[in-house]
């Protein structure tokens, strides 16, 4: 008996320590992580988007987490811009940091690519503006018509990738989804950032 409880009274005491170690003590760190003052607060269109990121899997193929040079030099070299810190995802929840990358990161996708059209292209026939494209097109966000109304948004499709006659039209779902990747800018500069450690006259030798 006195057994059995030692061992509960254990395995509480290395759950108690787990829990303060990866929850408690992460949450305060966070709770007080400095926010960029460029960072904006995301639109109620934006936001829509960002479910329709999540609910398309865009996060199984895209992470949004560039990395430090310590640990990939090709990031920076990629143009994905400076690693990101846990303030750049203030407004992230759930985060969306990924864990694959069969496609680009898309940290910074809305200053790498600032154009409308470039995205709604994109996603209709990615082979369209990317040759050899792996990522598969999201038409069902388009309505294909035979003339395009007053307020319909007009996606014009280059040839051959477009439909043989009629007009393509985002529907909201799509314009929000650009919109929230659009939003993927974080070219502000980073309180937080680490600042690499100067060089010593050996080192430059």
């Amino acid at each position: 008996m006195k057994r059995a409880l030692a061992i509960m009274v254990g395995a509480a005491f290395i759950l108690l320590l787990a829990t303060l170690t990866l929850v408690v003590l992460p949450y305060i760190q966070m709770s007080t992580e400095a926010v960029p003052p460029d960072l904006k607060p995301y639109t109620e269109q934006e936001l829509a988007g960002r479910q329709s990121y999540i609910a398309n899997g865009c996060v199984y193929c895209h992470s949004q987490q560039p990395r430090d040079p310590s640990f990939a030099t090709g990031d920076r070299d990629r143009g994905w811009g400076r690693p990101g810190v846990p303030g750049d995802y203030a407004y992230d929840k759930p985060h969306l940091l990924g864990t694959m990358r069969t496609g680009p990161d898309l940290f910074n996708i809305g200053a790498r690519q600032p154009s409308e059209d470039w995205h709604l292209i994109h996603l209709y026939n990615p082979q369209a503006v990317m040759k050899g494209s792996i990522m598969p097109p999201y038409r069902f966000l388009f309505k294909e018509v035979d003339k395009a109304g007053v307020n319909d948004r007009v996606v014009n499709i280059p040839p051959p990738y477009g439909p043989e006659s009629g007009q393509v039209v985002a529907t909201d779902e799509a314009k929000a989804l650009v919109a929230y990747l659009l939003a993927l800018d974080h070219t502000y500069p980073a309180p937080t950032l680490p600042k690499a450690e100067p060089t010593s006259d050996t080192d430059k030798e």
